[in-house]
């Protein structure tokens, strides 16, 4: 939310500087992410100075060219080449001379440079309107008053206002910070501590009517809409509004449109009540209706979409159709326009969870639906009718028609609160001075009915809806006094416990230091995604979000693949195409008991491993890759024990591989397929493995590493380069190893695995790799050839493999 500095002290009087009221609005909770200069002008005009035209040639290469002579005040004439149609010799203009800036109205600002233009020298720009802010024509050059003298500066010209824009990232909770004048109370609030400091308050006036009413208002839906309130104002005239209210929109980022959707935008940011302005004219039947939407109504919005409405949108209504989506976006056919003469101004409180449904339900998020959905107050509906419709009159010229009309036959009422003096204390860690309390409670609205030994009881207004409990209290008081000023204690005491759980932030830290030292990076990603990835991993045991906050964030993610390749994408669009990720994660799925959750570990290889350069050609990563990194990742973690690969089925991966320990399946790794990749335009080969971290922390032996010696003999390899029947898994070939490898045997590893071109129909290809090692003594090839022969014989008696 941005907020105007000049505006916000219109609420309170106070010479702080917007660098120290932004640190003290950041210390009570509306924490400034931002502060910048702004101009009535967007760049205020600097470096810009009066010229006089003193001739005006043809451009000799050009035909909508002219070259020229101006005078800037300065010992020489300037030579620039023009191209407006309507530059003359004797005119006094707006130049922008080399050096200076110029910031048009609907472009970014750029510098003037010396140039050539079809070969002729320009030493600046004769400026339009349009090129320096002041409008939006494009007919030609600005042409002054030939009073004014060559070389005067254009900036003191110009009635420029100056004003700071102070964005604040203001939580959802916070409604009553949602407004100039509520921010303006919380400053008060802390100002008022040290110097009796009072905010302001807007004086709201008795309006006059001038002639009777016209419309009749009805109320359908008390729910959805507690209260509804509006006038009637005639003869009003459409037009821009003065510069005072201009400057004020354009301080906080809104365009100014016309004075009366200029008021209502005011008011709205002024105390943070919306407002929606109807031309009177084009009400059906004289009548307005506050309804909920009929089943598959059809209604047009402001942004010329039509929409179907649900049942449980409430709509602001004429006697025949729909004119509003009440407090979320108004219809195209009832808007104000240039020709409104007549309009009937509403002010509502509406239901916020009815309001947020809405707005969300139709991806419609204004400024309205922004303060609704959070809860505006429920007592300042009139006040802020009565404030905008006699600007209206002000301003536009307009005349009160007949009462107010205030539907509001259930008053919404504040909440009663206790204050605790030792729960307080207990909470903060100091007792803070009573006469303070209550000074801060004031400050803020709260009313203190009732004092005691023990407490206050106070009375919150409705618009608080945030602060409901004691704790809620202790935490307003708190913040306005100011966190800083609570006093470290002399001692702290620290309880040293001994706990037999297993240390898991210990382990994930480890084995993130560990990743890391092999090169990898770790991504954090959100656990909401999108419905259709559930689609992708045909799982439709998915838990779903009641109230998502977007379309792209509706469900909690099955998997952590799809996070690591939405990384992947981003990287690559910005040719960083060599990654290494990792990232722990948890993964949600609903089941018949309720939800359950899994902590996951994922791990992400696509493109080199190392850079390529003139003494490295660059290796590419691989499946093996990714699986010695696992190996590797086991044997940290003291749980390479019963190791075993069977061969899996993914929709994700292709030669999908599982790895079981002690029985347990721990990993699932393999090479994403082909179509997900295309569907996620990733242009080279992602190796993807995912490690069920909850099983293997349950296999972690808290008594540490085992430590064993560096055998004293070599080990031996040999690799076979296997063809076999694409239904035989790897899991057989390693058991059949194990069975006639004996004891010397110590690894069985599978390195690649290739099915396509050149190969038998029905047919694949494993390369493996076999290590063998004798404890006691140095190997010899006889007997390693032996088994492998054992091995081979074996494995062509029982799967039919065959060597390459």
């Amino acid at each position: 939310m941005k907020v105007s500095y000049n505006w916000i002290k219109d609420f309170i009087d106070t010479d702080l500087s917007p660098e120290e009221m932004s640190d003290i609005l950041t210390f009570t909770g509306l924490e400034v992410e931002g502060l910048e200069k702004c101009e009535s002008i967007k760049g205020g005009l600097q470096g810009l100075i009066v010229g006089k035209v003193k001739s005006v040639q043809k451009h000799p290469n050009a035909d909508k060219l002219k070259c020229t002579q101006v005078d800037v005040g300065g010992d020489e004439l300037l030579s620039i080449v023009c191209g407006a149609p309507n530059v003359a010799e004797g005119q006094t203009v707006i130049v922008a001379p080399v050096g200076s800036t110029v910031h048009p109205t609907n472009a970014d600002p750029f510098q003037i440079n010396k140039a050539k233009i079809r070969g002729e020298v320009s030493e600046g720009m004769i400026c339009g309107e349009d090129e320096i802010g002041l409008g939006s024509s494009h007919d030609g050059i600005m042409v002054l008053d030939d009073a004014i003298e060559a070389g005067s500066s254009v900036r003191k010209l110009y009635a420029i206002s100056e004003d700071y824009t102070i964005e604040i990232g203001l939580t959802p909770n916070r409604a009553d910070g949602f407004s100039h004048f509520g921010v303006a109370r919380d400053l008060a609030a802390v100002l008022n501590l040290k110097s009796e400091k009072k905010v302001k308050h807007i004086s709201y006036p008795e309006l006059v009517s001038k002639s009777d009413s016209s419309l009749e208002v009805i109320v359908e839906d008390y729910e959805k809409c507690p209260r509804y309130a509006g006038v009637e104002i005639k003869n009003l005239k459409v037009e821009p509004s003065p510069d005072w209210l201009q400057n004020r929109l354009k301080a906080i980022g809104l365009a100014p449109i016309n004075n009366v959707v200029d008021i209502t935008n005011f008011i709205n940011h002024e105390i943070g009540q919306p407002l929606h302005a109807f031309d009177a004219d084009k009400i059906g039947g004289k009548k307005i209706v506050v309804r909920r939407a009929h089943e598959r109504e059809k209604f047009v919005t402001l942004d010329e979409k039509e929409r179907e409405l649900d049942p449980e949108d409430l709509m602001i209504c004429d006697e025949a159709k729909g004119m509003c989506i009440g407090g979320v976006f108004g219809g195209i056919e009832s808007g104000v326009s240039e020709t409104t003469n007549h309009i009937f101004l509403e002010s509502a409180y509406f239901n916020p969870v009815s309001i947020r449904k809405s707005a969300k339900r139709h991806q419609l998020n204004t400024d309205a639906s922004f303060r609704f959905e959070r809860g505006v107050d429920p007592e300042n509906t009139v006040n802020a009718l009565k404030r905008a419709a006699q600007m209206m009159c002000d301003i536009a010229g307009g005349q009160i028609a007949g009462e107010i009309v205030d539907l509001y036959p259930q008053a919404i009422n504040g909440f009663e609160v206790e204050y605790p003096f030792d729960y307080a204390k207990r909470l903060i860690g100091k007792a803070i001075p009573i006469d303070t309390v209550k000074t801060i409670l004031e400050s803020l609205d709260i009313q203190i009915k009732e004092e005691s030994e023990k407490g206050l009881q106070l009375y919150v207004p409705p618009y608080r809806v945030d602060v409901q409990r004691p704790a809620d209290v202790v935490e307003e008081v708190l913040r306005i006094y100011g966190y800083n000023n609570v006093e470290n204690p002399p001692h702290m005491k620290i309880a040293l416990t001994h706990s037999d759980e297993l240390d898991k932030e210990k382990y994930q830290n480890s084995v993130a230091d560990f990743l890391v030292s092999r090169g990898l990076n770790e991504i954090m990603s959100n656990s909401l995604t999108k419905a259709v990835y559930s689609e992708k991993v045909k799982n439709e045991a998915f838990v779903s979000i009641l109230n998502p906050l977007s379309n792209e964030l509706d469900i909690m993610r099955q998997s952590l693949i799809f996070n690591g390749l939405e990384a992947i994408v981003h990287n690559q669009n910005r040719q960083r195409e060599n990654l290494a990720f990792f990232e722990f994660g948890k993964t949600y799925f609903k089941n018949e008991k309720g939800y359950d959750e899994h902590q996951q570990l994922a791990l992400f290889f696509t493109g080199q491993k190392q850079p390529e350069s003139w003494f490295n050609q660059g290796t590419l990563n691989s499946e093996s890759s990714i699986s010695d990194l696992c190996r590797s990742l086991f044997k940290r973690l003291g749980i390479f024990k019963k190791f075993k690969l069977e061969q899996a089925e993914d929709p994700l991966l292709s030669n999908a591989v599982k790895v079981k320990l002690s029985k347990k399946a721990v990993a699932k790794m393999g090479v994403l397929n082909n179509k997900v990749q295309s569907d996620f335009g990733i242009n080279k080969e992602v190796y993807i493995a995912i490690l069920d971290w909850d099983v293997m922390l349950a296999l972690v032996d808290e008594k540490g590493t085992v430590f064993s010696d560096i055998p004293k003999y070599p080990e031996v390899r040999r690799d076979f380069s296997l063809l076999l029947d694409q239904s035989v898994p790897f899991s057989e070939i390693q058991k059949i190893a194990q069975q006639k490898g004996g004891h010397y045997l110590k690894d069985v590893d599978l390195f690649d695995v290739y099915e396509g071109k050149n190969l038998p129909t029905g047919k694949k290809s494993y390369a493996v790799k076999f290590t063998w090692l004798d404890t006691k003594q140095t190997l010899k090839d006889e007997i390693v050839d032996g088994l492998m022969n054992d091995i081979r014989a074996m494995l062509e008696k029982q799967l039919g493999a065959s060597l390459r």
